[in-house]
């Protein structure tokens, strides 16, 4: 029996990635002063206004957080208060306090260390659990349908940062629904692609542009058919967008972070985060982890999950999943995972060389399956 499956993303100027765009900003700036600064920054933006709260311990004093929120709202594209957001007019307020000093205490000296002074290790940052996720259907290793509504999300960027087709504004989503069958990817079933735009344009003209030189420059031509639905601003006009038309909020868009709802998700979100906080940082290894097993022809299909406990460096769990498709059992699996690689915050940390300023780069049309960043790297297992 067919089935569809559908995952949605967003553009850069989305109110919510503006948000999870300037928290990583900030981190950034940070990391590039001290390394080991402790980041937990949100950011909220709302009509006129950017707020930006959390706690920074550091001992980078000279980063300026107002124009990192300036120049960033800029960078994205905004510029006008009466549809969006102006960068040089609105209000930008920070209110930042310090990491508690009973967190940063265990963070440092992990449980493990505590007990023996022979184990040097930090400790998690936070309880919870994390999930990464790889499969075959993509060159990438990730599911079908996310891959391709970034793919729109990042093209209409392109096409309005390139003026291609200079009347879109910053603020838009994407999504694609993708049919399968026993054998797996069957075609494309539905496009969906909402974006703001000036108020001059005709919509006849913006939903023949989008359709010509966003959907049909992504999406493979043998994917479409007669049958596949298109609906381009089903609504009609968007024009007020952005910060204006909704509000923004750092961490919010989790799904659209992953794997579009394809696999499970942990309960913590990524932006603004420095690599002490396991939400970001063992998320980032589950998927290598992932990734890596499928590349190596293991699985065809992989899950993970690993759970921390706060103050502690080793992961209290590590289950796998491979949903029928492993070559050699699970549990053998699980064994290679634990022979070669250390899964406690330092380990993690050190092998994808996290204390560097790369989360920028991670902030928007997904933190997996780019090629350029440290845990999408393959390996031999």
């Amino acid at each position: 029996m067919n089935r569809l499956f559908t995952s949605e993303s967003v553009t850069e100027g989305h109110p919510d990635k503006l948000c999870d765009y300037i928290s990583d900003s900030i981190l950034d700036e940070y990391l590039k002063i001290d390394k080991d600064s402790r980041i937990a920054c949100e950011t909220v933006a709302s009509k006129g206004e950017i707020i930006v709260t959390g706690e920074i311990t550091s001992k980078a004093k000279e980063v300026n957080i107002e124009k990192i929120v300036r120049d960033v709202i800029k960078e994205v594209g905004y510029g006008d208060e009466n549809i969006d957001i102006d960068p040089n007019k609105c209000k930008v307020h920070v209110n930042i306090s310090k990491q508690s000093p009973d967190i940063a205490s265990k963070v440092d000296k992990s449980l493990e260390q505590r007990n023996s002074e022979d184990i040097i290790s930090k400790g998690a940052g936070d309880q919870g659990i994390m999930f990464g996720f790889a499969c075959d259907e993509t060159s990438e290793l990730m599911p079908l349908p996310i891959i391709l509504a970034h793919k729109l999300s990042k093209r209409l960027t392109e096409v309005r940062k390139k003026e291609k087709l200079d009347y879109l504004r910053p603020d838009g989503k994407t999504q694609v629904t993708v049919e399968y069958n026993e054998d797996g990817v069957l075609r494309v079933d539905t496009i969906v692609v909402s974006t703001q735009h000036n108020p001059d344009i005709d919509l006849d003209i913006l939903r023949k542009d989008i359709k010509e030189k966003v959907i049909e420059t992504v999406i493979p031509h043998e994917l479409l058919d007669r049958n596949t639905k298109y609906y381009i601003n089903p609504t009609g006009r968007f024009v007020i967008g952005g910060p204006l038309g909704d509000s923004g909020l750092t961490g919010r868009k989790i799904i659209v972070d992953t794997y579009g709802g394809y696999s499970r998700h942990g309960g913590g979100a990524f932006s603004g985060k420095d690599p002490t906080k396991v939400d970001r940082s063992a998320s980032y290894m589950a998927r290598f982890l992932a990734k890596n097993i499928v590349a190596n022809n293991l699985a065809k299909k992989c899950e993970i999950e690993m759970s921390y406990a706060i103050g502690v460096a080793k992961p209290i769990s590590l289950f796998l999943e491979t949903f029928g498709t492993a070559v050699i059992s699970e549990d053998e699996i699980i064994r290679k995972v634990n022979a070669k690689f250390d899964l406690t915050p330092s380990g993690i940390i050190n092998y994808l060389n996290l204390q560097n300023p790369i989360y920028r780069k991670t902030t928007n049309y997904g933190h997996f399956g780019k090629d350029y960043l440290s845990w999408e790297n393959i390996i031999d297992l």
